[in-house]
């Protein structure tokens, strides 16, 4: 299917994840519904080298990515409830009994260091960087894993919170100095809030 291009507004790769299926324009929309929009969107989110995509890609055997993609969907919808048992609060170690799935991901990885060049406003020189072994298609749930986690580690769970806009389901983190974000993006929801509060008040004056 022609899908429009991701939506990455929750200001964290981990809510992203989530935010892979949504109603950005009253029609539904399932970025992981098959292998090719996995692929798809991992190059969006630019979570794994377009190479290594290719390269999976095309040595994956038929229905192979779309398995995968299947479990990205079932990871995603039990981070979702993760998310929204514990959003608005801060995450505390009782936590961490819940998060079986998400270490089981992990635990899988194959990553190790490779110095390589580094260029920039310093010059040129070399860096230490973290590589990763692409064995399987399945390895596409790593850096994905990868992003959900540091999520969970590093963001204050007070600041999770759910769009406002009516039949939105996008959740995001709310970096505003006054924690007074609402919309998912102004464009799409908060634009539609607008256009309801003025009809609703040209009705009342009538």
């Amino acid at each position: 299917m022609d899908r429009p291009p991701a939506m990455f507004i929750a200001d964290s790769l981990g809510l992203d994840f989530l935010n892979s299926v949504a109603t950005p324009v009253d029609t539904p929309v399932d970025w992981l519904d098959d292998g090719v929009g996995l692929i798809d969107w991992l190059a969006q989110a630019k979570l794994v080298p377009a190479e290594e995509l290719d390269a999976l890609a095309a040595r994956a055997r038929p229905g192979e990515l779309d398995k995968v993609a299947d479990q990205a969907r079932v990871l995603r919808e039990w981070f979702r409830g993760f998310v929204q048992e514990h959003k608005g609060r801060p995450l505390t170690a009782k936590a961490l009994h819940e998060l079986g799935p998400l270490n089981s991901v992990l635990e899988r990885d194959e990553t190790f260091r490779q110095i390589v060049p580094r260029r920039g406003e310093q010059g040129d020189g070399l860096m230490l960087q973290r590589m990763r072994r692409w064995r399987s298609a399945e390895s596409l749930l790593l850096p994905i894993g990868e992003a959900m986690a540091t999520f969970v580690c590093e963001e204050d769970f007070s600041d999770v919170k759910a769009c406002e806009g009516h039949n939105c389901t996008m959740l995001f983190a709310d970096h505003t100095r006054r924690r007074a974000r609402r919309w998912c993006t102004m464009a799409i929801c908060g634009n539609r809030a607008k256009q309801a509060a003025h009809r609703s008040r040209l009705k009342n004056r009538q």
